[in-house]
């Protein structure tokens, strides 16, 4: 039996990137999965794909800094399944620059989706995970959450927050039999790194940092969330787990 076989999944930042690898995975263990996306035409994309492949799929628009969009995420589930079995909390953005100079604008722009964003996501789908018996949360956070780097200062912040935010999730959901886990990525070469990776000297220092000597794929990345959401996982609430290539271990 697969490991997320007759499950109701649903990915945030589906349509592109680790999301997109993450709906894949979760597809390919047997999930049904709703793919959401700010990018409406992108979360249709992946739930083509999908479905080609034979699974369950569903697209649905949702910006999760827009609190109303996340409402109606969750009710398109509701109406249509029911319950929720996974919750991958995935979509996020960067702002890079140097601190001294970050605006209030890219402040709030960077917040209401890395942190402000998962916050909304992460309660308003409490109900849905609730009535599943048996729910997971993933919260995409990222390796940054624990390392300074130049120009990402604003980014890390949210990162940290969001760890901050899992732990207490996990206690409080736990007497409802929800988990609570943050996946933490490394590097990973997508389309919102990969204009970072291009910035001379930058690609160099980090792959020098890693401890593997290269970047990760998004599949890899994904292969984690699926195990975090799944019942290989069922005594694990409230970790980080790091994805990140020995990032994290090296000096």
């Amino acid at each position: 039996m697969k490991r997320l076989e007759e499950r109701i999944a649903l990915v945030t930042g589906g349509g592109a990137g680790i999301g997109r690898a993450i709906a894949h995975a979760c597809a390919a263990e047997g999930a049904r999965v709703y793919v959401a996306d700010v990018d409406a035409s992108a979360a249709e994309t992946v739930a083509s794909e999908l479905e080609a492949l034979g699974a369950g799929a569903h697209a649905i628009a949702a910006d999760v800094s827009r609190g109303q969009d996340v409402t109606a995420m969750f009710r398109t589930v509701e109406r249509l399944d029911g319950r929720l079995d996974v919750l991958i909390n995935n979509a996020g953005l960067t702002v890079r620059g140097d601190f001294r100079h970050l605006s209030d604008a890219d402040w709030v722009k960077i917040r209401d989706v890395n942190l402000d964003g998962v916050v909304r996501v992460a309660r308003d789908g409490f109900g849905l995970l609730r009535t599943s018996g048996h729910g997971a949360l993933v919260n995409v956070a990222s390796i940054m959450a624990h390392r300074g780097l130049r120009g990402l200062t604003a980014y890390s912040a949210t990162k940290g927050a969001v760890t901050a935010l899992t732990r207490g999730l996990a206690v409080e959901y736990a007497p409802f039999g929800i988990r609570v886990n943050a996946l933490c990525p490394g590097f990973v070469e997508t389309a919102l790194t990969r204009r970072a990776l291009r910035i001379p000297g930058i690609r160099d220092a980090l792959l020098a940092s890693t401890a593997l000597r290269r970047f990760g794929e998004p599949e890899e990345i994904a292969k984690a969330a699926v195990f975090l959401a799944s019942d290989d996982a069922s005594y694990i609430t409230g970790a980080e787990l790091a994805v990140d290539g020995g990032m994290a271990a090296a000096l």
